[in-house]
């Protein structure tokens, strides 16, 4: 099955301007997720799809594949659009963060694996498991409910599911709790017509996109994986970045 990475990237970033362009460690961030990607032998190709002629320039002097693109609200917008016109073979699409330089390959050979072995399911995606309140009770970190088949019943920026009796730390260790990690997979066909669909209720509401799939009667697929890879949001978040490249070196 044609299978191919595709990473979003803008060059403003409103937390940390620039961001995918930072380069202290030697490299800029955006080369560490490309070379991930690059590394998932579910994948068959790997472009990057952005609307900077300075992103691009970069891109390009590493060795990457880059489709320029217009504005879009967002990543996945942009991602249709290449797919659209420069991916007329790709089956799956697989949305890759590029502001996550520690995202491991086999997490994307996995999500590719899941959704191609459950052709009714439209799209999937990543969890795992919250350890710790600061996480939990965090409204940026987006929590996912899923049914015993593995699908997503919901996702939301509230803790779900509730816990009625006791207190959640005394949980934890053996959490019921989910963490979604944004990556995709998709159907080209279904990509195509979520990127032509109007915000739905609940996303405009929790302003989680995953959502205008749940509403439109979509299957989303979420497996399981043991650790994160942390995003790249914020000065404090590439400083320990850059401080765990440097242990590694």
């Amino acid at each position: 099955m044609n299978t191919i990475g595709i990473i979003p990237a803008r060059l403003q970033s409103s937390r940390l301007p620039r961001k995918l362009l930072l380069a202290e460690t030697g490299k800029p961030l955006l080369q560490y997720a490309w070379e991930a990607a690059c590394r998932a032998s579910e994948l068959s190709d790997v472009i990057i799809a952005s609307d900077s002629e300075e992103i691009t320039q970069v891109a390009r002097a590493f060795g990457a594949r880059v489709e320029m693109t217009g504005e879009h609200p967002s990543g996945t917008d942009r991602i249709a659009e290449v797919v659209r016109r420069a991916c007329p073979e790709a089956e799956l699409i697989v949305n890759v963060q590029g502001d996550e330089p520690e995202l491991e390959p086999e997490n994307i050979n996995r999500l590719v694996q899941l959704i191609a072995s459950r052709p009714g399911c439209e799209m999937a995606t990543l969890a795992t498991p919250i350890r710790t309140l600061a996480v939990l009770n965090d409204p940026s970190c987006v929590k996912v409910v899923c049914a015993a088949d593995s699908r997503a019943l919901y996702f939301s920026r509230s803790v779900i599911p509730h816990l009625r009796d006791g207190l959640p730390e005394t949980r934890l260790a053996d959490s019921p709790w989910l963490l979604h990690l944004g990556i995709y997979a998709y159907r080209r066909e279904f990509l195509l017509k979520l990127t032509q669909m109007e915000p739905s209720r609940l996303e405009q509401l929790e302003k989680l996109e995953q959502l205008r799939a749940l509403e439109s009667g979509a299957s989303i697929l979420v497996h399981t994986v043991a650790e994160r890879s942390v995003g790249i949001d914020t000065p404090a978040d590439y400083a320990g970045f850059v401080a765990r490249k440097a242990n590694r070196s």
